[in-house]
C-alpha cells in the first residue's frame, strides 16, 4: 500500500521522490544470494536473456541447454541470437556433465546450468569444464530459489545468475524476475540491456563513461509494486524451504524401504529445496499404472514425459526448436552468416537417455502448506500401490 500511497509506481521516479522499492529487494537479494549485485527484471527468461547478452553471447555463439528444463531456457538463447545444443540429463534430472562435454565444439560460447525441480546441479564439474574450455555460465535458478550446492547458493557459481517470481515458484510476485553478477561489468551490462531508456546511468543523457557502456537494449523493468511484493516474499523464503523439506524428510523416510522403487538422485541432499518427490520405476509402462494408482488413492502424482502429452519442459516438445522456427523468414540464428558450423540438427529422439529416465518418473509436489496427516497419507498411498504393483 505504501507504493499506491505514494503513487511512486516506477522505480527511477515519480511525483515526488521516494526510495525505491525495488532497489531495497535488489539490495536485500543480493545479500542473501551471497552476490555483489541483483538486478530486478519482469522475468526469469528476461533474467536469461540479460546475462547471456551481457556476457557476449550473439550471433555465431552456441549454447549448451540441458533437455529437461522449461522451454524459456532455450527461447533466451534464440533470443540472444545463439544457437541452443541440447545435452542429456542424469538420473538427478539436470544436465550431465558427460554429454555437456561432448556437445562442446569450437563455437560453443556457454552453457545454462538449469536446478530443475528444485535439486542443484554437479556444480563442481560443470564449472570445471567451463573452465577447462572458456564458457560463460548463467544458472537458472528459476525453480530453486535457496537451494545450495556444498554450502553455496544456486546462482552464485556462474557469471551470473537467474531467477524467477513467477505465480508457481518457490517465493512469488505474480511476476518477476532477478539477474545477480559479482562482476561490475556484466552488471553494467545487465542494466543497459533491461533498460533502454537508460534510467539506471548516473546522468542518462551523458557521454559514455567507457567503450561500450551505452548501447540498444529493451525494457525488462521490475516495477514498484513488484519489489515491494518480492521483499516481503523473500522474508518468507526460509520458512517455505524447511517446511518443504520437513515434509519430504517424512515421505521418504516412509516408503525408503520399498524395492523397486529408486529416489531421483540428489546431487547435495541438504541443498535441495524439497519443492517436489520424484522417483524412477521399472518400466514407463508400471509408472503409468502406478501413476493412476496413486490418483485413485487420493495422491496428486503425475508422471513426467509422454509422448502423446505436450510438456514444454521437455525438450522433444519444443516444436518451436525441433522445427527451427523463427520470428521472421530469414531463419536467424540458424542461418546467420557468423555460424560456421555445420546445419544444426534437432529431433525428438536425440537425447534417448532423458526419455527414459523421464519416462519413469512419479512426480509429487511437495507444497509447504502440506500437513503432516497430508505427508503421511502420501506414504500410505505409495506403500499400496507399491504392493499391489511391484
Amino acid at each position: 500500500m505504501e507504493v499506491l500511497d505514494r503513487k511512486y509506481l516506477f522505480r527511477y521516479y515519480g511525483p515526488e521522490e521516494y526510495p525505491s522499492k525495488v532497489a531495497e529487494f535488489e539490495r536485500l537479494f543480493a545479500e542473501k544470494m551471497g552476490r555483489k549485485h541483483a538486478l530486478g527484471v519482469n522475468s526469469c527468461t528476461s533474467a536469461l536473456i540479460c546475462g547471456l547478452i551481457a556476457c557476449g553471447v550473439g550471433p555465431g555463439d552456441e549454447v549448451i541447454v540441458p533437455a529437461y528444463t522449461f522451454f524459456a531456457s532455450a527461447a533466451a538463447v534464440v533470443a540472444a541470437r545463439a544457437i541452443p545444443v541440447i545435452a542429456e540429463v542424469d538420473a538427478s534430472l539436470t544436465l550431465d556433465p558427460d554429454d555437456f562435454r561432448r556437445k562442446i565444439s569450437p563455437r560453443t560460447k556457454a552453457v545454462i546450468p538449469v536446478h530443475m525441480r528444485g535439486t542443484p546441479c554437479r556444480m563442481d564439474e560443470i564449472m570445471e569444464i567451463a573452465r577447462e574450455h572458456d564458457l560463460v555460465v548463467v544458472e537458472d535458478v528459476a525453480q530453486a530459489m535457496g537451494g545450495s550446492y556444498k554450502g553455496k547458493m544456486l546462482g552464485g557459481f556462474g557469471q551470473c545468475g537467474a531467477y524467477s517470481l513467477q505465480y508457481h515458484k518457490i517465493i512469488t510476485a505474480g511476476e518477476g524476475g532477478v539477474v545477480t553478477t559479482d562482476d561490475d561489468l556484466l552488471y553494467d551490462r545487465v542494466q543497459a540491456y533491461h533498460d533502454t531508456a537508460a534510467c539506471w546511468r548516473p546522468d542518462r543523457f551523458g557521454l559514455p563513461r567507457y567503450e561500450g557502456e551505452v548501447f540498444p537494449g529493451v525494457n525488462y523493468r521490475m516495477s514498484e509494486l513488484t519489489g515491494a511484493l518480492a521483499i516481503v516474499q523473500l522474508g518468507r523464503l526460509d520458512g517455505l524451504l524447511a517446511r518443504m523439506r520437513s515434509h519430504k524428510a517424512r515421505i521418504k523416510s516412509a516408503i525408503d524401504d520399498i524395492k523397486g522403487l529408486e529416489f531421483r538422485k540428489l546431487n547435495d541432499p541438504e541443498g535441495d529445496t524439497a519443492i517436489c518427490l520424484i522417483f524412477y520405476l521399472p518400466t514407463d509402462e508400471i509408472t503409468n499404472r502406478f501413476v493412476e494408482a496413486l490418483q485413485a488413492e487420493g495422491v496428486a502424482a503425475g508422471g513426467i514425459y509422454n509422448a502423446g502429452v505436450p510438456d514444454w519442459h521437455i525438450y522433444a516438445h519444443w516444436k518451436h526448436i525441433m522445427d527451427k522456427v523463427t520470428a521472421t523468414p530469414e531463419g536467424c540464428p540458424y542461418t546467420c552468416a557468423f555460424y560456421k558450423g555445420p546445419e544444426i540438427e534437432y529431433s525428438p529422439d536425440m537425447c534417448p537417455k532423458t526419455l527414459d529416465l523421464l519416462g519413469r518418473s512419479v512426480h509429487i509436489d511437495i507444497p509447504p502448506q502440506m500437513t503432516v496427516e497430508d505427508c503421511d497419507m502420501i506414504a500410505e498411498g505409495i506403500r499400496k500401490v507399491a504392493s499391489a504393483l511391484l
